[in-house]
């Protein structure tokens, strides 16, 4: 059992420190925020992920998980071997990531460090910042480890427990060796490489996977053009071993809290280091054109240019098995809505009938059920793939609506059934 004290507590510190007391270690997670950490230290989570909330419990049953405030007290309390940095890194100005909180961070933990300590970055930061943690804590008796996460939101647990692969980037050896141990027991190997390295690995990725969904997106608008069924195109490519299945779903477009930010980053990136990466670029460009092309869809259906018609949205997190609503893209088509005239009416089953105060901006209506967005709207649509959505009773629906026309941004729904009721239906690149 080692002692690990986990900095921030939002998706990724908290499953980090919940799986890490499921393996065993005693953990102390430190966040700032006071509210948060009463509400974690009874057990309850701020955020919804799939089986997190038993494991939190289950932890602190076992006193093998504690919640403090202040990130030197966590330190302190769980006479920390380890130490990761899960605060948010947030997107600048200019694209690149802010790293203030991982410095202020590692300011405050500095001199509450044991000599031997390993700080281990969690959070996604720009290549470099290793040393930045070093100048930082102002120790030079403790060693710096990378060990980027790669869990997806809504299955990060599972993930977690599960991983592919286990990244740790350290010049120091035997420190890579330390943090390696810590994941003894999960069947996935391990990978040791230069700091650099494992910071580039992580947004690299993030990089690669939103370039699928960008082609695949684009994609699904050929099929459109030409009357191709982007299904069956989907299926002869994943086939492929050397492409897969993975990612190659057309849908509004790539949101949520690491693509848009993690792209743009390594864009700065790159441009710091001198090079244009205009393929990723052209991946950005390609997803912002997607969150237009839609609503100019959504408004055509519900009958042109100069109608201000009512449009019911069912989705509004970034994808289904989360409540994250940051930059997804069924916000992006709404504010698109809005913009040219639309009344929204929207369902989401993990948004209790108002938006976050930061979402303020938008005009929209919150209902308590997806019946009640759809009453007197000239189209539906589905912009998260939420399953419940495909078992809801469309005769019901097509009797509140002013017009059955069906906008499917996810292929979540029947098209042959919903035909048959009557429906004007349409998907993304499908007949």
């Amino acid at each position: 059992m080692s002692r690990v004290a986990v900095i921030g507590t939002g998706y990724v510190g908290l499953t980090t420190g919940a799986c890490l007391a499921h393996l065993g270690h005693a953990v102390v997670c430190a966040d700032i925020d006071q509210a948060k950490i009463e509400l974690l230290q009874s057990g309850r989570i701020p955020i919804y992920e799939q089986g997190l909330e038993a494991l939190v419990a289950d932890g602190l049953a076992t006193r093998r998980l504690q919640f403090v405030v202040g990130a030197a007290q966590a330190v302190e309390d769980a006479r920390a071997e380890f130490v990761f940095l899960c605060v948010q890194t947030p997107q600048g100005p200019d694209g690149s990531a802010d790293l203030r909180y991982v410095e202020q961070a590692s300011a405050e933990i500095g001199p509450a460090l044991a000599t031997g300590a390993v700080v281990i970055t969690k959070s996604t930061v720009p290549v470099g910042s290793a040393r930045v943690v070093e100048r930082a804590l102002a120790r030079t008796d403790v060693a710096v480890v990378s060990n980027p996460e790669f869990l997806r939101e809504g299955q990060a647990v599972h993930d977690c427990l599960h991983p592919d692969r286990i990244v740790i980037g350290s010049d120091d050896q035997a420190a890579a060796a330390k943090v390696a141990a810590l994941y003894q027991g999960l069947n996935a190997p391990a990978m040791v490489t230069d700091p650099a390295t494992a910071e580039t690995i992580k947004y690299a990725c993030n990089a690669f996977l939103a370039t699928k969904v960008s082609f695949i997106n684009a994609i699904a608008n050929l099929c459109q053009a030409v009357g191709a069924d982007v299904r069956d195109v989907v299926l002869g490519m994943g086939y492929d071993k050397r492409i897969g299945f993975e990612f190659l779903k057309p849908g509004p477009g790539w949101g949520g809290s690491c693509f848009p930010k993690d792209s743009r980053a390594l864009v700065r990136i790159a441009e710091d280091a001198g090079y244009d990466f205009e393929l990723l670029k052209g991946v950005i460009a390609v997803n912002d054109l997607q969150f237009r092309l839609l609503a100019d869809r959504i408004a055509e259906l519900a009958g042109g240019a100069h109608t201000n018609p009512v449009v019911a949205v069912w989705g509004l997190t970034f994808k289904a098995g989360t409540d994250d609503l940051r930059d997804s893209p069924a916000i992006s088509v709404v504010e698109r809505l809005l913009a040219g005239g639309a009344t929204i009416k929207a369902y989401d089953p993990t948004v209790n009938r108002t938006l976050p105060a930061h979402f303020d901006h938008l005009d929209i209506e919150v209902c308590d059920d997806p019946y009640a967005a759809c009453a007197g709207a000239a189209v539906l649509t589905v912009l998260t793939e939420w399953d419940e959505f495909r078992w809801l009773d469309f005769e019901k629906v097509a009797g509140v609506m002013a017009a059955p026309a069906i906008l499917d941004a996810r292929n979540l729904l029947d098209p042959i059934s919903l035909r048959r009721r009557g429906f004007v239906y349409e998907g993304l690149g499908r007949k």
